[in-house]
């Protein structure tokens, strides 16, 4: 059973070994399906492995997915929408919060295209030390091709269009002043 929508969740990263990696105070949930899960982030705390903590200086739309190992984080900026994407574990929602273990690799995509590739050495060193096993390392090499041709293919959520409407969509439920109106804006997003 995934969140609700219009709930407010936390979203937490992990590490291979089980270690809590990075934790986000609360997501708003836009849609929970068994196909993904999308959470706003807007001016949350997040807390690190740490302790550190720092607040998001823009929002963010996020999306999870049961079935893929990666998620997409799509930020709102005033300079266009910039993409961060984690390779992970796949999402599951366990009635506190939900979470995925980070394997490190990250890919981030600018507005003008430009695709880079980040953290190769810390996969390297942290499938060492913790023991990635074979069939998670074959894994991450496919779930990142599939990335990567769903970037080539400009598949949601990499249309930046559709991310500035979902966004919208976001705006009105903030501004929805009653149950009746939040309800409406919702049930039009979908």
């Amino acid at each position: 059973m995934g969140p609700k929508v219009g709930s407010l969740i936390y979203v937490q990263s992990f590490k291979h070994d089980g270690s809590l990696h990075r934790t986000w105070s609360m997501g708003f949930v836009m849609e929970a399906n068994d196909k993904r899960t999308i959470v706003v982030t807007n001016k949350t705390w997040v807390t690190e492995a740490d302790g550190r903590k720092w607040y998001t200086r823009e929002p963010a739309i996020c999306f999870f997915y049961p079935d893929h190992w990666f998620n997409i984080i799509c930020m709102m900026r005033k300079t266009g929408v910039y993409y961060y994407c984690n390779l992970a574990s796949p999402a599951i929602y366990d009635g506190e919060a939900l979470k995925h273990i980070d394997y490190d690799l990250d890919v981030k995509l600018y507005p003008d295209g430009t695709e880079v590739l980040l953290d190769e050495d810390e996969y390297a060193e942290h499938s060492e030390k913790m023991k990635y096993p074979e069939s998670v390392r074959s894994i991450i090499a496919d779930e990142l091709a599939e990335l990567r041709k769903w970037i080539a293919e400009r598949r949601t959520p990499f249309q930046p269009e559709e991310m500035y409407d979902m966004f919208h969509v976001y705006m009105k439920l903030l501004e929805a002043n009653n149950k009746r109106e939040y309800l409406r804006v919702l049930d039009s997003f979908h």
